[in-house]
């Protein structure tokens, strides 16, 4: 596998970025912190998604960006894939918007951040666990397999050799193996378990007992239909005698309500005789009042002064008595509207001229007190007037400071900001003076020391034939002018603070003099203000008191015309009464009117009650007719029951009756339990049937459990054969695996370190790491020292890379070897070895090699160079190819640096 091109935007501190990589060795470099190792996480993430990121996805995006964007190109076996993956903030989450993984030709793969690992994870043979632990040796984690337990070093190794999966299968065997002998188990009881119920039921002889049940229960049945023969003679017996006592009843009950009803009927003739009798005296009482009411009705009418009771001439009367009343009610309407309306008028003239008066008085106390305004602002005035001269003073005396000052008033802050620079200016020269000076005198001291002991104070050889030897001299005559020019600097930083501290003074008086133009201006404007708000008040006083005698004149005037109107009042008020006494006339007129028409109505109710009653009492009597007649064909009809009813034959049908009915209670006892009893044998008998159906469905059920418990025997037998298989397999493979990479581990070691201190290194089957001395001493990894165990644990990386790849066979290319910082433990000696080690990994057969590095040496060791440069300003970071003219020129001065080292 080998990555072809990378393009970023908005990845951490890439704006925009495409990088093409190359077959062979890239070395990445740049200073710490300019990003190099954000290109590789970039690849990684790219692959894996957010299972690549040790944090979320929201830290991958650039600060202040809102999307980010990562394409990676690679080839893999001979295929050329694209994935592309994009993030959107939705803000304080982070989302997956578009992930997607196609070939060169455009077909589309997989499409979803989760189908696209699963393919990559598929395509390499490797998650991105496993990716880390093969090819990506990321900054900070150099020792994290020396550090690792043998178990967690086996488990690692395992699984880039696939042996995991052996380990897999073995245990899903073993888990097999359990679950049959689980299974196994519960079948050998189940089957312990019918076989026991086969023999309980086989000692019960249930034949026997089913046809001595089946023999009771016939004998049973026989009994039960005799019964039931006997007992229907009897019912039917009871029947016939229950059907000639009913016949009887309903005789008896038909006489009686036949005598009832004769009764009902003589009695009801009776009592509508009596109503129609009183009905007639009611008639008799009615015409009496009639005769009463015509007498009363002549009285009335002379009084309401018309000639008859009719009613067209009563309605005309009223007709008249109510025009009467309208023209009445109108006039003492308008009466009434008239007097409130005089009386109001009255009354709101005595309010306004009160409310006048009040006006008056307030204008006046208003007068007052706009004279007491006046004498106060008069004073205002005065106090306005000795601040103003006040400030003319404070004036004279700030501008008299500028008279012996080198600047103008207006200049003082361009004068401050002159004498601040020079005085910095001086301050830093005197600064470089005085380090200059340190550095000197350093010299001198070292030199004077050297030459005590006898060499020379620049080359540290022997004083004897040196040609240094003045140089001591030279150094102090530069000493004693620095420290002279120090002093003269000094003296200038006093006076230039002094000067700056006149020019602060000589700011202040001038912003002084500004307060105080503004102060003036304001107190000269308040001054204007207060005489002119004087001269107002005291025209406004004037006219609010000629106002005052104005509207004292008007209330009077406006009381007197109250007077006037609340007397018209009075008159219309007089005028209302006498018509409201024309009003009480005619409603007694009216009542009078009201007195004839009752009396009319109540003669001709009278007459309606006579017509009514009479009708009543013919209706009684043709009624009462009726019911004579029905009543003789009641008493036909009782007559010829009382000769229908035979008493002896009802006695004797009550005897039979009775015997029948003891009859029937007595054998329906016997036949119930005598159904109890079939009913226990029947359900004996429904038992012993189910025990012979489940004793059959037993038999059969040991029949196939026997089968199964045989079947499963022989499936565990395999199971455990083919746990077994699994476990040798896996062990053999391991040793082999074992073997290969303590060979590798030791020759890649042997080339990174060359030190004749260490014979070789151990890899037990448990990948137990032992480091053996010359002298045979072991020792744990753990011991080496710190650039020891760097190189320890490239040379372990590195052999598990060759052994992945030659134990492959080129079956699944592996993916590019990629070193992240690994000189960070490393001196200079050992940073050339691992250049060498680049290069042998090359000789295997490693297509691409990717490294991040600020260590110059390992330049050298680059087929393509890329250069990554952080921006301070805006804290993006950019690359740049080594086929640039100016980024070859660096390598190669980075290559001649190190050699002439």
């Amino acid at each position: 596998m080998m990555f072809d091109r990378l393009r970023l935007r908005n990845f951490k501190p890439y704006a925009d970025t495409d990088l093409r990589l190359a077959e062979g060795v890239t070395v990445i470099h740049g200073l710490n912190g300019s990003g190099k190792s954000s290109l590789l996480e970039a690849c990684f993430f790219a692959l894996y998604g957010s299972r690549a990121l040790d944090g979320t996805l929201s830290d991958v995006v650039t600060n202040g960006a809102e999307e980010t964007e990562v394409e990676l190109w690679f080839s893999h076996d001979g295929e050329s894939y694209h994935v592309r993956r994009e993030l959107k903030r939705y803000g304080d989450q982070t989302q997956t918007t578009t992930c997607t993984l196609e070939s060169d030709d455009g077909t589309v793969h997989r499409d979803g951040a989760t189908a696209v690992r699963r393919f990559v994870a598929d395509l390499l043979r490797m998650d991105a666990e496993a990716f880390v632990n093969c090819a990506y040796v990321r900054q900070g984690e150099v020792n994290k397999l020396i550090n690792a337990t043998p178990s967690q070093r086996q488990d690692v190794i395992d699984d880039l050799l696939q042996l995991g999966r052996l380990e897999e299968y073995r245990e899903r065997a073993g888990d097999a193996r359990l679950g049959v002998e689980d299974v196994l188990s519960t079948k050998r009881g189940a089957l312990d378990n019918v076989e026991e119920q086969v023999e309980q039921k086989e000692s019960k002889d249930l034949h026997e007992t089913l046809n001595g049940l089946r023999s009771d229960l016939s004998e049973v049945d026989e009994r039960i239909e005799n019964y039931e023969a006997q007992r229907a003679k009897a019912e039917s017996t009871r029947d016939d005698a229950r059907e000639l006592l009913d016949e009887y009843e309903q005789r008896r009950e038909e006489l009686a309500t036949l005598e009832t009803e004769v009764e009902e009927l003589v009695e009801t003739i009776r009592d509508d005789e009596d109503e129609r009798e009183r009905l007639g005296d009611r008639v008799a009482d009615r015409r009496d009042r009639i005769e009463e009411l015509e007498a009363t009705l002549s009285e009335r009418l002379a009084a309401v002064a018309v000639d008859d009771s009719a009613p067209e001439t009563l309605a005309a009367r009223r007709e008249a008595l109510d025009d009467r009343e309208e023209t009445i009610r109108a006039e003492l309407r308008e009466t009434r509207s008239r007097a409130e309306a005089l009386r109001n008028r009255s009354e709101s003239l005595a309010e306004t001229a009160e409310e006048t008066e009040s006006r008056a008085a307030e204008k006046r106390e208003r007068a007052d007190e706009l004279d007491a305004d006046v004498e106060e602002a008069e004073g205002t005035l005065a106090e306005r007037r000795a601040s103003l001269s006040e400030l003319d003073d404070e004036r004279e005396e700030l501008h008299e400071e500028f008279d012996d000052s080198p600047v103008a008033v207006g200049e003082a802050e361009s004068r401050r900001e002159t004498v601040r620079e020079e005085l910095d200016e001086a301050r830093e020269r005197r600064r470089e003076v005085d380090g200059d000076l340190q550095v000197a005198r350093s010299s001198v001291e070292e030199a004077e020391a050297l030459l005590e002991a006898g060499n020379c104070p620049e080359c540290g050889q022997p004083v004897a034939d040196s040609p240094h030897v003045d140089g001591l001299a030279d150094d102090r005559e530069r000493a004693a002018e620095l420290e002279s020019t120090l002093s003269d600097l000094r003296e200038r930083e006093t006076e230039l603070e002094e000067a700056l501290s006149r020019a602060t003074e000589l700011v202040d008086a001038e912003s002084r003099l500004g307060q105080i133009a503004d102060t003036r201006e304001l107190l000269e404007d308040g001054i204007a203000e207060t005489e002119s708000t004087v001269e107002e008040k005291r025209e406004r006083a004037a006219t609010l008191r000629e106002t005052a005698e104005e509207l004292e004149t008007d209330a009077e005037e406006r009381r007197e015309a109250a007077e006037t109107k609340a007397t018209e009042a009075e008159e219309a008020e007089a005028d209302a009464a006498d018509l409201e006494s024309d009003l009480e006339e005619v409603a007694a007129a009216r009542e009078r009117l009201d007195a004839v028409e009752s009396t009319r109505e109540a003669i001709d109710d009278a007459e309606a009650d006579v017509d009514r009653l009479t009708e009543k009492r013919a209706d009684i009597a043709d009624r009462n007719e009726e019911r004579r007649e029905f009543l003789a064909s009641k008493r036909s009809r009782r007559d010829e029951l009382r000769e229908a009813v035979d008493e002896a034959a009802v006695e004797t049908a009550r005897e039979r009756l009775e015997k029948a009915a003891d009859y029937i209670e007595r054998v329906t006892e016997t036949l119930a339990d005598l159904a109890d009893r079939r009913d226990d044998l029947t359900s004996r008998i429904g038992a012993v049937e189910n025990e012979l159906d489940e004793l059959e469905s037993l038999r059969e059920n040991r029949d196939a459990l026997a089968e199964r418990v045989g079947e499963l025997e022989a499936l565990h037998e395999e199971t455990e054969e083919l746990e077994a298989m699994y476990g040798d397999l896996r062990a053999e493979l391991r040793r082999a695996n074992v073997e290969n990479l303590e060979r590798m581990l030791n020759e890649t070691f042997e080339l990174v370190y060359g030190n004749d201190a260490y014979s070789h290194i151990e890899l037990d089957g448990e990948y137990e790491i032992t480091v053996y001395q010359k002298d045979g001493e072991p020792l744990d990894p753990e011991q080496l020292s710190g650039g020891e165990r760097a190189l320890f644990n490239l040379s372990l990386r590195c052999a598990i890379y060759r052994l992945l790849a030659e134990g492959i066979e080129g079956a699944a290319p592996t993916p590019p070897l990629i070193l992240d910082e690994p000189t960070v433990f490393l001196d200079s000696g050992h940073v050339s070895r691992l250049a060498n080690l680049v290069a042998e990994m090359r000789g295997f057969g490693v297509r691409q090699i990717l490294i991040v590095s600020h260590d110059d040496e390992l330049v050298g060791a680059a087929d393509e160079l890329v250069r990554v440069e952080k921006d301070p300003t805006s804290n993006r970071s950019t690359v740049e190819r080594a086929d640039d003219p100016s980024l070859a020129a660096v390598a190669e001065q980075l290559e001649t640096e190190r050699a002439g080292d």
